[in-house]
């Protein structure tokens, strides 16, 4: 019994998401990070390490050499897996390169920068048969994993409806041409890809909709907009869903609704009753009937079941919250790597996997594809 060993690519110093993986990666100490290639800069690579406390030898210069290196270390020493947490055009290589070389991955989302880089991923994934984890993070919350549970046990009926919606208004001013670098790569296609609100947090939404109710979306009518004069992404997206079992459903993501911190939120109804849950307020479920009262569902009480439950760390009334939902991803990614050391393959763990990145890309491409076709009905 020992830490999981984990090497990161990018999340130096100045990044957001990186420090947001290692906060997580740390909160239940089942995991150590031994090594990282964290920036594209040499320098800046080595001096991030140092802020971490790391060995200078264990400190690369890129990603190639990390890999390579760890490779060559005696097994109780090299890292087990590799964090990746740059922006979306350099998520294809490093994860390709780790695989190929017998680590796992754990990855921001999207997946890749396009579907064929994905579809492609998912290729090796199976020919390696090692283990791809992708954070899509909300599904790491408690009252997330209870409502796919009541659901998949048929207690709100047939699924008819499903309204999920992102807004944000961080970008609703040109931040990009200021010294904002979270907002500079999100809005440059040579790095974000062919959608920007939508890759970035469309996803987001399209994946919890998809989690919660175990259904994939069929087809889907869109229209995004990039309303901020001389962006060159869209900020703004509208969208009709059509589930594979017939529920019809609304889409909304945005980054320029003023006021809009990361309001994530989905209301589901089926034919015997429904739900909403928030993003910003975690810790309650709200759930309707079609004749008994509603119902306040909270975190960490004990009539929550097992998956729910397990995900909650404290007692009732203490909250939970981005953190610790990114944290149970990468907990149940490590307790599967912990399986597989064992030599069990099943997956037995419940984490995002490489078809979930897939379906991501895919529904980018079916967003971006019905919108430039005046909204056209287009299938994923």
């Amino acid at each position: 019994m020992r830490k999981i060993r984990m090497g990161m690519v990018g999340g130096g110093r100045g990044a957001f998401i990186g420090a947001v993986h290692r906060i997580a990666a740390a909160i239940d100490q089942q995991i150590e990070l031994v090594c990282g290639a964290f920036s594209s800069t040499p320098e800046k690579s080595k001096l991030s390490g140092q802020d971490f406390f790391l060995p200078e030898e264990r400190c690369y210069a890129n990603y190639e050499e990390m890999i390579l290196t760890e490779k060559t270390l005696p097994e109780g020493e090299r890292m087990d897996f590799v964090a990746i947490v740059t922006p979306n055009h350099m998520h294809f290589a490093p994860a390709k390169m780790a695989l190929e070389n017998g680590f796992h991955v754990l990855s921001d989302k999207p997946a890749c920068f396009n579907t064929e880089q994905a579809i492609e991923l998912e290729g090796i994934v199976a020919k390696t048969g090692l283990l791809y984890g992708l954070t899509h993070n909300y599904t790491g919350y408690p009252l997330v994993k209870q409502a796919k549970e009541m659901i998949a046990e048929g207690k709100l009926g047939e699924i008819r409806k499903v309204v999920v919606e992102y807004p944000q208004g961080w970008l609703a001013t040109k931040v990009e041409d200021s010294e904002q670098k979270q907002a500079a790569w999100r809005t440059d296609p040579t790095k974000s890809g062919a959608a920007g609100c939508v890759g970035d947090i469309g996803t987001h939404a399209e994946n919890l909709a998809e989690y919660i109710t175990g259904l994939h979306i069929k087809e889907l009518a869109a229209d995004i907009t990039a309303f901020v004069d001389g962006r060159l992404l869209d900020d703004d997206a509208n969208v009709l869903l059509r589930f594979n079992n017939g529920a019809k459903g609304i889409l909304h993501s945005s980054q320029i609704s003023v006021g809009d911190e990361n309001n994530l939120n989905i209301r589901i109804y089926g034919e015997k009753g429904g739900l909403e849950w928030r993003q910003q307020e975690p810790n309650t479920m709200i759930v309707k009937w079609l004749e008994d009262p509603t119902q306040i569902y909270r975190a960490g009480m004990g009539y929550l079941g097992e998956a729910a439950a397990n995900a909650c760390r404290t007692p009732a009334g203490h909250p939970e919250g981005y953190l610790e939902a990114f944290a149970n991803i990468y907990l149940n990614f490590v307790n599967q790597i912990r399986e597989f050391q064992d030599g069990n393959k099943e997956i037995k763990f419940d984490y995002p996997t490489i078809s979930d990145g897939v379906r991501g890309m895919k529904f980018i491409d079916a967003v971006v594809g019905s919108s430039k076709n005046n909204a056209a009905w287009t299938a994923i």
